[in-house]
């Protein structure tokens, strides 16, 4: 299944709708969606390497987009939608203390849990939720987001043929890892906060 997933994916690079899809789903990650964009845009990005660079700066504005949505959500709707994502993903005890250091830290926090596997949601809904300064914070995210993508861009533009033939043969495992990384991502949450 998985790798029909994965072709499908690398099929899917060469239709018009596909920058469609990868926005969405970057938009979607950035305020609600568990499901990070690295799994459209590595297949994407590997189906049409020309293009990383036009995908990764998609990524980052519809990320960054996504994320004043969920900027909004904490911010407008912290107690009843809020409250509901960081319950979902078991995270709502840690929501005070992650607000208390935005007090002292928030830039670092945007820049360092954007960067991350930590998932970039819980950075957009707990900096509306702490009031942070939404141009401040559209920078920072701007920045974060941009590093993230490009640096996934440059990697595969420089190593594209030899990160594909390690996903032909050993997709499962590769799989795994970022399964891996993703709760790694949600665990380190918890443990910080």
């Amino acid at each position: 299944m998985l790798r029909k997933t994965y072709d499908w994916m690398l099929g899917i690079a060469a239709r018009p709708s596909a920058p469609y899809a990868l926005g969405a789903v970057s938009f979607a990650e950035s305020s609600f969606f568990p499901v990070p964009p690295d799994v459209m845009l590595v297949p994407m990005a590997l189906a049409r390497p020309k293009r990383a660079w036009f995908y990764a700066a998609l990524c980052t504005v519809t990320s960054v987009a996504g994320g004043l949505l969920g900027y909004a959500i904490g911010a407008l709707l912290y107690d009843s939608v809020g409250k509901w994502l960081f319950q979902l993903y078991g995270l709502e005890a840690g929501a005070e203390a992650f607000r208390a250091a935005y007090a002292q830290y928030g830039a670092w926090i945007i820049l360092l849990k954007g960067f991350t596997p930590i998932p970039y949601k819980l950075v957009t809904i707990t900096s509306g939720f702490a009031g942070y300064d939404l141009l401040a914070f559209t920078i920072l995210s701007l920045i974060t987001r941009g590093a993230r993508f490009a640096l996934v861009a440059a990697l595969l533009g420089r190593y594209g043929d030899i990160i594909r033939g390690i996903l032909d043969r050993h997709l499962g495992a590769v799989a795994a890892l970022l399964v891996v990384f993703v709760i790694g991502g949600f665990a380190a949450i918890k443990f910080l906060y």
